[in-house]
């Protein structure tokens, strides 16, 4: 229903110099950025001091405008994903100046190779370094991984001119570090000849990652004799260029004299690729990017149990020289230029599905959109070994209503009648286009588990030369990869349920002052006009604080009358008719109802809450139709039924690590609500709460009835009555009024050979095959995961499929069919080359989300890192040709996967500097956050918005966005960061004084409120930015 564009809510101005302002709740100081942006660094020159914003010198600190966009009203929202974000500017610790060798001679060159074999130096060889400092040492960049760095393989080596025994003494007596090592043979890419080995070889094997940094700390043994630079060889990098690289390595090149390598030996030299063919099984060229320098990464390419040979480093005074790293060589997301136009299937085959953060424009050629179910792969690996070789998971995100392009056909609607669907007869799966038709189409053998079923007889039809019916192209069923059944009697329990919305307002005290009480009735009050017309559609209402208070809203009665529920731990509901009446009928009583709310309890003194008694309460007047309970909450619950007290940890915004317990406080304090919760989800009561508050709720109890019956939690902290309203109003403006369905039930069928796992969501689980959704919308995606239980065939599609029994909000009972179908294949290279970055990433996030309340955080941290290495490393190991140690191979389709679980494990929930709601509300975002979203929540984008101006109305809506680094934030510009969640607007010391006044209303910066509207001044630049900051939180 298309309505006025409503504006998202203001930012709060603040000053990013000041300790606070203020001005505004508790919290809105500057100090209180959203936690999601805490580990961005916008720098432009020597670090912060310690009270200084993160990445802005007190010199460079402009005004900075906060708050969070909401999302979109429905005229306004993009129906599709948005751009990619950009990376951020990846910067290493600044290491200490270089020490300038004795006689004025030359720095070290970092990458200066030895003589080789101890030879004698060159003519152009330098003079010894002074004792203890060896030549072109440098301190490296900490791993993308959060790890410690290695040590290193690109700079020169520390045995130059002769050999030193590994167990030589070191000077003043410092013990050698027992976990160090040198390069192994071969060095760097382009590296000349190679040092001989160390005389006495101290231990043997690989170092584990605690070994490597202990290589890394250690200062370098002492040099003897003069180091030798020959001229690169082809295909090296200069010591000059950029240590990050992604361009393809040479297809061949000479390497080093050394002999013959031994059958064990690990590879000698640089690495050498060709380009293979895109044929089945071919992979293309690897993006390798050389390591940092002193990267000491395992041998992983050479046979099992090639022998590392280490060294003792000693003790010296260490050299730096700060590391040259260009950004722009570093992967980062790109962003097509154009719109995709992509088909689902083609020549028989399942196409790869574009980036889910691109714009695309589906046609359903057999497969379902990949908004509406993504794999973490597209070829599925036959066997579970295979898969667990790969190190990758095999998941399916599954997003049922997820919004569909303007420019896409609508999923077509197919009505069989009193036969029904027709389904296989021992799976139950549905008819879908992977279905073969046999014996002239009067049998068809299922897909998924290769039974052979009659076919009715009202259903038969003659097959085609190509062996397909004659009708396939005119059934949506058999070419489509999504259609929508009208569901029969046998799948109606009772008559559809109506569309039921029941809202309970807090109104104790500090709700009343603090205003949330008010903006709760005025959201509700403009967004009745967007609930579902027709008879159908029903409304209550009731009011709380230490008591329950009903309100019957009869036409016939003059006013509303107030019906009061004192008990709060006996609960009932005073009337069974009158409490939840049609819109039709009471729209007027209603809105006069909410309007004078805030006045009859002005003067209310009672602090006390009775959130769960409430909940209760409002449960048992929708228990007979079931439908929505949209519940504002403003205090922690303190009576009745799940009342709850502030924990031990509440006050504290730092958790150490060594608190073992410390995750236990992400947990619900007692099963009370849970089961409460588990009440509702079987009567169809799906719970959304708006927590406006400015005070420690307890997220992490409160978030359990949403979360099993399939809401959600809206936070809104510290609340303030100036700029939160109108994102509360958009919230639940989109709320009501997206694409959803009521008493959902949804199964995922796979082919034989794989088995469903597990389901990760907003959900309620009674039996291991089904979840139960009492209420599922275009927000929601639920992972499922596989396993292996026989092999799969490699010359047969494996098949997925997921029936999504629902109501519409019209009352028409239907079954959605989202079908997929993909190749298998028994070549590792090919899960690699197919791999989905996004819905991988995906499933990362939501796996540690779910791990988060019940394992400590450092071994959840661990789990991201090592799931992305052990991917990398199985890549380098099985598919990536002979490279040297010191180079990062990563595979073209998963190239920012270590960047995203960089991000991961900086992000709000992994880390321990964070308030426990603040975590708890990321978790609960996390565990149903879609795949186009997953990345934004943890790396933000970065937008331009000063120029909107100049862009023509028919541009896309949103700019590309930036990539995360200094160097693109302009002191002229305005910028908006956002993540999906909270935004940040960035305003610059010299923005144009005309854009100010387009944008703020005011001409300088000086002049910038405290608290901020973009949505007062109509002119084109505002309307656009008004447009823009809530459809961005939607794509």
């Amino acid at each position: 229903m298309a309505s006025s564009p409503q504006p998202p809510p203001p930012f709060a101005a603040q000053n990013p110099t000041a300790q606070g302002s203020g001005q505004g709740p508790p919290g809105s100081g500057v100090g209180a950025l959203p936690g999601a942006f805490a580990n961005l660094q916008i720098s432009r020159g020597a670090a912060p001091p310690p009270g200084a914003p993160r990445g802005l010198t007190p010199q460079q600190a402009p005004p900075t405008l906060a708050a969070r966009p909401g999302p979109p009203p429905s005229a306004a929202r993009p129906a599709f994903p948005g751009s990619p974000p950009a990376p951020p500017f990846v910067r290493a610790p600044t290491p200490s100046t270089s020490a300038s060798p004795p006689f004025g001679g030359q720095p070290g060159v970092m990458s200066q190779p030895p003589p080789p074999f101890g030879g004698p130096p060159g003519a152009s060889s330098q003079p010894p370094p002074p004792f203890g400092v060896p030549p072109g040492v440098v301190s490296q960049a900490p791993s993308l991984f959060g790890g410690p760095p290695a040590t290193a393989s690109q700079a020169s080596s520390p045995f130059v001119g002769h050999s030193v025994a590994a167990s030589q003494a070191a000077p003043f007596g410092a013990p050698p570090v027992a976990g160090s090592h040198p390069p192994p043979f071969g060095g760097p890419p382009g590296a000349g000849p190679q040092p001989a080995p160390p005389l006495r070889q101290t231990f043997a094997g690989q170092p584990g990652p605690m070994a490597a940094a202990a290589a890394w700390t250690q200062p370098p043994p002492p040099s003897f004799g003069a180091p030798q630079q020959p001229p690169p060889p082809f295909g090296s990098r200069p010591a000059g260029q950029p240590l990050f690289a992604t361009q393809s390595a040479p297809a061949a090149q000479q390497l080093p004299f050394m002999g013959p390598p031994r059958v064990n030996a690990p590879a000698f030299g640089p690495p050498s690729w060709q380009t293979q063919g895109a044929g089945s099984g071919a992979m293309q060229p690897p993006l390798r990017m050389p390591g940092i320098p002193g990267s000491m990464q395992p041998n992983t390419l050479g046979p099992p149990g090639t022998p590392t040979i280490p060294y003792s480093p000693h003790a010296g005074t260490q050299v730096s020289t700060p590391s040259k790293i260009d950004p722009n060589q570093i992967p980062r997301p790109m962003r097509e230029s154009s719109v995709i136009i992509y088909e689902t299937r083609q020549g028989g085959q399942a196409t790869i599905p574009p980036a889910a953060s691109s714009e695309f424009i589906v046609k359903d050629t057999g497969n379902c959109s990949p908004r509406l179910m993504r794999c973490t792969v597209n070829q599925i690996p036959c066997t579970g070994d295979l898969l667990t070789t790969s190190g990758m998971p095999l998941a399916l995100m599954v997003q049922p209503f997820s919004l569909p392009h303007p420019s896409e056909e609508h999923i077509q609607l197919v009505d069989f009648g009193e036969m029904g669907p027709i389904r296989c007869s021992r799976c139950k799966a549905y008819i879908n286009p992977f279905m073969k038709f046999v014996d002239q189409g009067r049998h068809f053998i299922c897909n998924l588990c290769g039974f052979r079923n009659d076919t009715p007889r009202d259903y038969m039809c003659n097959l085609g030369p190509d062996g397909r019916r004659r009708d396939a192209d005119d059934r949506p069923e058999l070419s489509r990869g999504t259609v929508e059944f009208v569901a029969t009697k046998e799948f109606l329990v009772r008559d559809p349920m109506p569309a039921v919305y029941f809202f309970l307002i807090d109104v104790s005290m500090n709700a009343i002052q603090t205003g949330a009480t008010a903006a709760a009735c005025s959201a509700i009050s403009q967004a009745i006009s967007d609930l579902p017309e027709g008879p159908r559609t029903m409304v209550g209402i009731a009011t709380f604080d230490s008591a329950i208070h009903f309100y019957s809203l009869k036409r016939a009665q003059q006013q509303p009358l107030m019906l009061i529920v004192p008990d709060v731990q006996d609960v009932y509901t005073p009337l069974q008719t009158d409490l939840i009446l049609p819109v039709s009928e009471c729209r007027d009583n209603l809105e006069q109802l909410l309007e004078s709310i805030p006045s009859m309890f002005e003067n209310n003194r009672v602090a006390d809450s009775a959130f769960g008694a409430a909940m209760k309460a409002g449960f048992l007047a929708m228990k007979s139709t079931g439908g929505k309970l949209l519940v504002f909450q403003s205090v922690l619950p303190s009576l009745g039924i799940g009342s709850l007290s502030a924990r031990e940890a509440e006050g504290r915004a730092n958790i150490t690590t060594g608190d073992k317990e410390a995750h236990k406080l992400l947990q619900p304090v007692d099963n009370t609500l849970k089961t409460m919760a588990l009440e509702f989800a079987e009567y169809q009561v799906c719970v959304d709460v708006f927590l406006t508050t400015q005070s420690y709720v307890d997220i992490a109890s409160i978030s359990v009835v949403p979360q099993t019956t399939g809401g959600r939690v809206y936070y809104y902290y510290p609340f303030s009555a100036l700029s939160d309203p109108a994102k509360l109003f958009n919230d639940l403006r989109w709320n009501i009024s997206r694409p959803q369905g009521f008493e959902a039930v949804m199964r995922v069928r796979c082919s034989q050979g794989l088995q469903v796992q597990d389901y990760y969501g907003n959900f309620c689980k009674r039996v291991p095959t089904d979840i139960d959704l009492p209420a599922i919308d275009s927000d929601k995606t639920v992972m499922v995961t596989f396993k292996h239980d026989d092999k799969l065939p490699e010359n047969v599609e494996c098949g997925f499929q997921c029936a999504l029994l629902y109501t519409t909000v019209y009352g028409q009972r239907r079954i959605r069919v989202i079908n997929l179908s993909l190749s298998c294949t028994n070549l590792l290279a090919n899960l690699f080359r197919y791999a989905d970055l996004e819905t991988q990433f995906s499933c990362f996030l939501k796996q540690a989300a779910n791990g988060i309340p019940t394992s400590p955080l450092p071994r959840i941290r661990d789990e991201a890192t090592n799931t992305c290495i052990n991917i990398l490393q199985s890549y380098r190991k099985h598919c990536a040709s002979v490279t040297s140690s010191g180079q990062l191979i990563l595979p073209e389709a998963l190239k920012l996967l270590p960047l995203y679980t960089l991000a991961l494990v900086k992000s709000l929930g992994l880390r321990t500097d964070g308030r426990l709601d603040d975590r708890s509300y990321w978790i609960s975002v996390a565990s149903s956050v879609s795949v186009v979203l997953a990345v934004p929540l943890v790396f933000p984008r970065l937008i331009p918005i000063h120029d909107l101006t100049s862009r023509d109305d028919d541009d896309s809506l949103i700019p590309s966005p930036l990539m995360l680094n200094s160097e693109n934030v302009q002191e002229d510009g305005v910028y908006l960061l956002e993540n999906g969640e909270d935004g940040l607007i960035y305003v610059g010391n010299m923005v144009n004084p005309a854009t100010l006044e387009q944008i703020f209303g005011v001409s300088s910066l000086a002049a910038l409120p405290a608290q901020a509207s973009l949505f007062t001044i109509s002119l084109i630049l505002c309307l656009k930015a008004a447009v823009l900051i809530p459809c961005v939180a939607r794509v």
